[in-house]
C-alpha cells in the first residue's frame, strides 16, 4: 500500500509525497545532488532517513519537519516509512532557495553568510497554517489538468509559513487554530469518521465524541482539511475502495459493502462520480 509521488515545480525544484497506508514498511530511495536543500514534513505517523549505508539515521515523527543541507557532499534521500504513515518532501537547489530571499536573506538564519557554506539541520514543529497546507496536498479535490499548478502554488506557500514560525499570518483569520486542543479534537474527529467508514456518526455524534460544539466542529473541520466532514470521508473512502481494487482481493461487491455501501448499483455510482469511471472499467484499465 506504499506510495511515492514526485512532482516537479521548476528545474531544481521538486515536491515528493510518500503515502504507506499498509501494514509493512515502505521504503524509498532517490539520489539527492550536491547543493540540493531537502525539507521532510511528518504528517502522520513516523519516518526513517537512513545515511552512510544505515550507520546514521534521523527519526522525522508526526507533526515535525527537518530541514537538512551539506554543501560539501551529497546527502541521497533513502527513507523508510512506518505503516500508516505520510511525508511531504520539498527538494530545492541553494541557488534558487536563496533567489526566493536574497532581499531577505539577514531574516533566515539558515542563509547567513557564515552559514552558506556550513552543513545545516534543524528539526521543528509544523504549525497549524502549515499542517493546513500539507493536508490540502494529500487532500485535494481538482482537475487533473490544473494539478502541477496547484502542486506550485502549495509548495511556495509552504516554504513560505516554514520561514514565518515567529508570528501566525492567520491568527486574526483563523482563531479558532490557535488553540492546540481544538486542533488535536479535529485530528481526532477525522480519525473517528476513518474507522468508521462504513457507518460514519452523524455530525452531532461526532461533536460530541471530541468534545466540541457542531459549529466548531464543522468550522475546524473545513479549517484543517479544506473540506467538510462528509466530503472529506467520501473522498478517502472512494480512494480506499481504489487501492482495495487494486490489490485484486475483494471484488466490486466486497469493496462497496467494506466502505458502507448496502448495494453494488450506489458503490458504482458514487465511484463514478469521483473517477468518471465504473470500478469494472478502472480495473480493466489497469490490467490491460
Amino acid at each position: 500500500m506504499g506510495s511515492q509521488e514526485i512532482i516537479k515545480i521548476e528545474d531544481d525544484f521538486l515536491l515528493l509525497r510518500f503515502q504507506n497506508d499498509g501494514n509493512e514498511v515502505f521504503r524509498a530511495e532517490r539520489q539527492i545532488s550536491q547543493g540540493l536543500i531537502q525539507f521532510h514534513f511528518g504528517i502522520k505517523g513516523r519516518a526513517k532517513f537512513i545515511f552512510n549505508q544505515g550507520n546514521y539515521a534521523l527519526d522525522l515523527k508526526e507533526e515535525k519537519a527537518l530541514l537538512l543541507y551539506n554543501p560539501q557532499r551529497e546527502l541521497p534521500l533513502n527513507l523508510e516509512l512506518a505503516p500508516n504513515s505520510w511525508v511531504i518532501s520539498v527538494i530545492i537547489s541553494i541557488k534558487k532557495f536563496h533567489g526566493l530571499f536574497s532581499t531577505e536573506a539577514e531574516h533566515i538564519p539558515f542563509l547567513s553568510k557564515e552559514n552558506q557554506e556550513r552543513k545545516y539541520y534543524d528539526e521543528s514543529d509544523i504549525n497549524p497554517s502549515m499542517a493546513i497546507v500539507l493536508s490540502q496536498l494529500f487532500h485535494f479535490n481538482l482537475n487533473p489538468s490544473i494539478k502541477n499548478l496547484y502542486y506550485k502554488g502549495k509548495a511556495y506557500e509552504l516554504l513560505s509559513l516554514y520561514f514565518n514560525r515567529s508570528e501566525d499570518p492567520d491568527a486574526e483569520q483563523c482563531p479558532f487554530l490557535i488553540d492546540e486542543e481544538n486542533v488535536l479534537k479535529i485530528r481526532k474527529a477525522k480519525d473517528i469518521v476513518i474507522a468508521n467508514m462504513a457507518e460514519p456518526p452523524g455530525l452531532q455524534e461526532l461533536a460530541d465524541q471530541v468534545g466540541l460544539n457542531l459549529k466548531k466542529l464543522k468550522m475546524g473541520f473545513k479549517q484543517i482539511y479544506g473540506d467538510s466532514v462528509y466530503s472529506f470521508l467520501f473522498d478517502y473512502k472512494m480512494e480506499y475502495a481504489r487501492k482495495l481494487l487494486e490489490e485484486g482481493n475483494h471484488n466490486v461487491n466486497e469493496v462497496g459493502l467494506k466502505i458502507g455501501y448496502s448495494t453494488a448499483s450506489h458503490f458504482i455510482s458514487a465511484f463514478k462520480k469521483k473517477f468518471a469511471t465504473t470500478p469494472k472499467k478502472y480495473l480493466m484499465s489497469i490490467t490491460n
